[in-house]
Order: structure tokens, then sequence, then C-alpha cells
């Protein structure tokens, strides 16, 4: 395999909802180039992108895989990302490597919750197709999708095939850029006259085409008005900028099963997708912290962003980059500034699924994939050394679905944190975080699938078995009233005593702990005090309700009483952990539990039923914003309502609606909650 300038270069993401056949379609394009000889299927286990076990185990893309092919003297890099949508994070980091994206979709089932998805993920970012997929399947209608699709996504959205079907087979296609048709053969598909029946669709389609050019360029809008014909250059430039632009979304077909539209699809991508040198800017942050903006050229100095990390169990660490400007060596050393470390590239290689093919340099728009470096993760940039820049690391989604990972054997804790953290180094699209007061590690992704994937992981690669359970709630304990109680300390033995003896009033308070003292007359000494306070705050860590932490409590040492050799500063801790016990206890104690700060994302047809659901959950709904086609719907939610409310929401809207949410703050549990949750914590210590 060869290396290609970037002018013949097209990097190409694969994007849409699970089932679509992007894995399929992948396999026909390397057939229709000659890579392979023979179509893989998933059912067989054997494609070229789902090579890692547990995918073709499970029968599904968890992994973004990089396959390169080359058709018409043209490098074609295809990035195929899983569908399902626990495993975003992969799509996120495949975009940030190519120029342009397909948004495969299911000929039957017509516009999906993932096609949705994938419009709103590429269209901004970049030019988008569509590549309505299927095809040979029974009553498909293209026209009605395709009327679906201009409705959903704007009249943007254009025609550049129709099927030609023969009853309910498809039998050919028309191109509506070149205005000629062509049938299926068994040796590929043979150029044929328009069909008498489709000659006005042709037209009709044929004249979306035009106008997109038109508008693409005021001299060719004049040329359209004159009605003067376009020159099949002209054409060919107005629809590369209107894909540019934005202003036009190609539609194409094909059935990836039947290799069926799939050399048009290559011949569009060569004639028609993006180079690399045609990406918007890439603008990162030079040494001195200030905006810099390179080109894609080779001429420029050397940057590339690595946008995915594998763990490959024979190489080790491979970093997946996308090259940014200048070309990047075998044998030179790159500054990563994220790192603040220089590494060496020992062995550098372009990827098709599992296969690799050695190189010594990748030019400019180039993706490869480098072997063990020491230092660099996913989001960082490597660099030349006397030209460093650092390019926006992958955003990724906030975890929505928290659980607790423990290992199920004894002495397994160093194993499962090492395990954890090289699986973040492939996916950092999922948290790990330990919560102080509940003593839990929690893991935190998109979704049950992706934590279960992840555990699997830790079993398969690092010998780690865990199990995963519900978070624990941090409930917190208070009080509401006042006391003034006594703790006296007295202990008499053989030799030395202990004697220590406290006054103490509790209250309520704004701060979190507050301890001062009012003593007279030398009733306790001041070498006593600190002692006293050190007392209040360790029990401060155990209240009396459930053993939750105690906070927002006002202590005053105001009297008390010392022995001259009996008294010493463990006495006084242990006289005011009595104090405490018993002046919390009669202060009127209640319970506290986090409330959250919730933001709901969804459409307009399920308001009814997520407010109705968060009322369930004892929320209290703030308001509701417009968000362009859908509803942030904005509440307050206790955080033990809110545990699997990412599975819920999910299910509630068809996997349509998305939350985030953040600590608010604490509030007091119901008096018929607090007494159930106090006897299953009693009922767990026991």
């Amino acid at each position: 395999m060869k290396g290609y300038t970037s002018d013949r270069i097209r990097n190409v993401a694969l994007v849409g909802h699970g089932g679509c056949g992007k894995t399929t379609l992948l396999e026909a394009l390397l057939y229709d180039t000659g890579v392979i000889s023979r179509m893989g299927r998933v059912e067989d286990k054997n494609t070229v992108s789902d090579y890692d076990k547990m995918e073709m185990e499970k029968g599904y893309s968890i992994n973004a895989t990089v396959v390169s092919a080359e058709y018409d003297n043209t490098m074609i890099n295809f990035v195929d990302t899983p569908g399902y949508f626990d495993f975003v994070g992969e799509m996120k980091s495949a975009l940030r490597a190519v120029e342009s994206a397909i948004i495969v979709v299911d000929a039957s089932a017509g516009i999906q919750v993932g096609t949705v998805k994938a419009w709103k993920a590429v269209y901004t970012d970049m030019p988008a197709f569509f590549l309505v997929n299927k095809m040979d399947k029974e009553n498909v209608d293209f026209g009605k999708l395709l009327n679906e699709m201009r409705d959903r996504f704007g009249k943007i959205v254009t025609p550049f095939m129709f099927p030609i079907f023969d009853g309910e087979e498809l039998k050919g296609f028309v191109n509506v850029v070149a205005k000629k048709a062509y049938k299926f053969t068994e040796s590929g598909r043979t150029e044929i006259d328009v069909p008498a029946d489709c000659a006005d669709l042709l037209e009709e389609y044929h004249q979306m085409v035009i106008e997109s050019v038109a508008e693409s360029d005021e001299t060719l809008m004049e040329k359209y008005f004159d009605g003067e014909e376009f020159t099949p250059e002209e054409i060919s430039a107005g629809l590369r900028a209107g894909i540019k632009a934005g202003s036009l979304v190609p539609v194409m077909l094909c059935s990836a099963l039947k290799v069926i539209g799939t050399k048009a699809l290559l011949q569009f991508i060569c004639d028609l997708f993006p180079t690399p040198q045609e990406h918007k800017e890439y603008v990162g942050i030079n040494d001195n912290d200030e905006t810099e903006i390179r080109a894609c050229e080779s001429s420029e100095k050397a940057s590339a962003f690595v946008f995915k990390t594998l763990a490959d169990p024979f190489v080790g660490k491979i970093s997946m980059i996308k090259v940014i400007s200048g070309s990047i060596k075998v044998g030179q050393e790159y500054y990563n500034p994220h790192a603040e470390k220089t590494e060496k590239i020992g062995k550098m290689f372009f990827m098709r699924g599992k296969s690799q093919f050695d190189t010594d340099a990748a030019e400019a728009g180039d993706i490869a994939a480098i072997a063990k470096l020491q230092f660099a993760r996913t989001g960082d940039t490597l660099c030349d050394k006397d030209a460093p820049i650092r390019y926006p690391e992958v955003f990724f989604p906030e975890p929505s679905l928290q659980m607790a990972i423990a290992p199920k054997n004894k002495g397994d804790d160093d194993k499962l944190g090492a395990g954890l953290n090289r699986l973040m180094e492939e996916d950092p699209s999922f948290t790990v975080s330990r919560n102080a007061e509940t003593h839990q590690t929690l893991i935190g992704g998109q979704g049950e699938i992706q934590l279960s994937i992840l555990t699997q992981k830790l079993k398969e690669k690092f010998g780690v078995d865990v199990s995963l359970s519900p978070q624990k709630i941090p409930y917190r304990e208070t009080i509401k009233g006042n006391s003034d109680v006594q703790g006296k300390h007295k202990k008499q033995s053989g030799g030395a005593g202990q004697y220590g003896d406290v006054h103490i009033r509790f209250s309520p308070s704004q701060e979190e702990f507050e301890f001062s003292e009012e003593l007279f007359g030398g009733s306790v000494p001041k070498n006593y005090v600190p002692a006293v306070e050190k007392g209040l705050r360790e029990c401060m860590e155990k209240g009396p309700l459930a053993g939750y932490k105690v906070v927002n409590v006002k202590a005053v040492l105001y009297d008390g009483s010392y022995h001259d050799v009996d008294s010493n500063e463990m006495a006084f801790k242990i006289a005011a952990s009595l104090a405490f016990k018993k002046g919390i206890v009669e202060a009127k104690p209640i319970l506290l539990e986090p409330v959250l700060y919730v933001e709901v994302l969804i459409p307009e047809e399920y308001m009814g039923d997520v407010m109705g659901d968060l009322n369930k959950r004892r929320g209290k709904i703030l308001g509701m914003e417009p968000q362009n086609d859908e509803q942030k719907l904005i509440a307050e939610v206790p955080m033990s309502e809110m545990l699997t409310y990412a599975i819920d929401l999910r299910a509630m809207t068809q996997a349509r609606g998305s939350f985030r949410s953040k600590f608010a703050r604490y509030e007091e549990v119901p008096a018929h909650m607090a007494q159930k949750i106090i006897d299953a914590a009693k009922q767990e210590e026991a």
C-alpha cells in the first residue's frame, strides 16, 4: 500500500443507526476495489472491520475501525463506527479524523433515531452524504423516503441516484447528475437507455441538482436565470462547492449485501468528496498560548492528532493518528505538548482492519498508526519540536449512567486499577472516580451495554473478574434543633486515671462545622480545647441516625471541669465524643439527600411522559426552553431517583432523549422515606 498526497486522499466516516449495514457496506466496497475476493458476513464473524473477538461474539461493532482501500488512483480511508448509542465516543473520535461522513440509512426502516443523531453530530462540522442501503428489500419506496428526509433535514437533501425496479426486484439505477441509467449484471453494471417511465422523475431530480449548482456561485446563478446549460465541468465544480459549503447533501443508494450501487458510490467519493486540503481550518494553540492555524499541506511543519488508541494484545499500544500538516516519519522525534514529552517514532503503518502495512512516512491528510508510543493518549498532539502546537482534544459526552465496580476476588484491587487505566487509554469516553463518603469506586458510561463490555474486557484482557452494583447515595445528617449537654469521661484504674468533663451547646449552622469556646474561670484549660474540637470533628464523620456524615452543626464549648493529675488530651477528646452523641440526638437530627440539577433534552411529543415521570421521581420542574426542534426540560430531582434514569429515559423516548445532571444541594429526606433508609443502613451494618 503506497502513500498518497493529500489531493489523492479521501477520509470518510461511516455513521448511522445500529443495524443499517455499515459493516456490510464496507465489505462490499472492499470487494469492489479488489481488496478482498469474497465478502465476509457479520453473522459468519469474518468481516474485515469487526475483527475484535468481542465484536465477533456480540455481532455488532464496538470500536471505530480504519479500513483503507485504493480506487481510481485515490486512497480512501474508511472509518467504520459503531451504531449503538453506548459507543458514541467512538463516533466522536472517528469524526476528528475525517473530512466527510456517509450517513447510512436502512431503506426499509427509514429515518431512525441513530440517523438523526448521526446527522446532528456530522452536519454542523463537515460535509454529509446520505446512503440509502438495503434497496433490495421488499416494499421499499425510495421516493417516499426521500421526501421524508427532505422534510426532516431540509431541502438541501438532493438525490444523486434513484432506483430502477422490475416489479419488486432492484434491476439498476439512474445517475441523476450524469443523466445516465445502468442495469446490474453478473460482471458489474451496464449502461442502458433511461427507461421511459423514469424520464419525468429524472428531470425533476436533475432540476434539483442544477438548482443546487446554481446556488453555489453567483456567475452560475446568472447563467441559470438566463436559461443557459451548465457544462459538465461547471456542474462538477458547483456540486463540490455546494457539498463543501453544506448547502447540498447528496443522497445515494445501494444494496451492500448484493454489491449493487457500490461502484457508483466509490466514483462519487473520488469525484465529489472533499480532500483533506478542503477541510475547514485546523486551529490549535502554539507554545505562546496563541491561536495558530495550520494548513493541511506537506510543506508545513509536522503535526498530527491522536484520535484513537488501541490496546493490541500482540503489538501493545497503538496510536491512531490523523496527519494534519507536514509529514510524520519513522525514526524522527516529535513533541507531545500535553505530556510535555518527546517521543520517537519506531514503527508506523497503515491499517485495514487488523492488517498492517508498514510505511516510513505519512503525509498531510493521511491516517496512520504508530506502535508503542510511551506517553501519547487519545486527544494528544504530536508535532515538530521547533513549532509546537496543540489541537483541541476530543469532546466526549458526560456519562449518563454510573455504577459501583468492585473485584470479586479479594486482593485484585491493584489489578482492577491498572486494568481500568489501560482501558481508559483505549476508551476515554468512560470515567472512573472514587467516592470518599461511600468508599465506592464508580465507573460512568453512556449505558448498560458500554459498562458490560468494559467489565468483560477487564476479565478477558486483564484477568479481573468484577461485579457492578448500584452506587450508594451519599446521604448526610444534620440537626434542626438545639441542645445543651454534658460529656463526662472518668476512668479510674491502677495507676494514672482519665478525667475529662465538657459542657457543649449544639445548634444548626450554615457552615459545615463551626466550633467556638466561651470558657471562663479556667473550667477547662486552654491546652485541652483543641482536643475537644478534634473529638467533635472525628464524630462528625458518622452520625447517630444511619452512620452518615454530619454537617451544618455549630458546637460551643462553654464549661467543664478537669483533674490536675488524671486529665489529658485523650480524656477530653473522649468526653467531647460523648457530648456529641448525646447532643446530636437531643437536637432533632434529620437525614439529608443530594438533589441534582437536571436538564433533559427531548422531542416535543415525549414532553408529557417525561414530565409525569419526573414528578413520580419527586422532581420539581423549574422550566422549559425550546432547543431547535426539541425541548429542554429543567428540573431538580433527588439523586436516589436518578440512578437508572439513563436506561429509563432511553426506553421512554425510544432513545431520542438525553440528559445531563450536576449536584445542586442537600435537602431533608421526607420522614416516611428517612426511616426506611435508616433501617436499611442499620441492617447493612449489623
